[in-house]
């Protein structure tokens, strides 16, 4: 099962950014790119996360998996990103360990969504 890791591309991370300049978003998701997805995670750019207080942000989702998105990452960040999503991926819940996660991981997390399961049964 392929994991995936968002990039937003809209991400200013709170900068002025001139309307024909590249955003922090788009310049990190060329960084991921170009560095190259580990096995079992798939690279997507998206239009927004929504975190724009706290961006540059990425996303990592699996079916059947917690879900989590993080803030507060530039270029720089690539290769712990992609070493992040290449430990989500290898879990079957997608609870990595605390001491396994990657500093940014650990410290940059903006939310922790549980996985869902359809179809969601009524409350009782």
């Amino acid at each position: 099962m392929t994991a995936t890791l968002y990039v937003c591309t809209t991400c200013k991370a709170g900068e002025i950014v001139e309307d024909d300049a590249q955003r922090p978003g788009a310049l990190l998701h060329k960084a991921l790119i170009a560095a190259g997805a580990p096995q079992g995670v798939e690279i997507v750019g998206v239009g927004c996360l929504s975190a724009c207080k706290a961006g540059a942000a990425v996303a990592l989702s699996a079916p059947g998996k917690w879900s989590y998105v993080y803030g507060h990452m530039t270029p720089d960040d690539a290769a712990d990103i992609l070493a992040g999503a290449a430990a989500y991926a290898a879990t079957a819940d997608g609870l990595v360990p605390w001491r396994e996660r990657p500093v940014i991981f650990r410290k940059q997390s903006l939310a922790r969504i549980p996985a869902f399961t359809l179809p969601l049964e009524a409350a009782e």
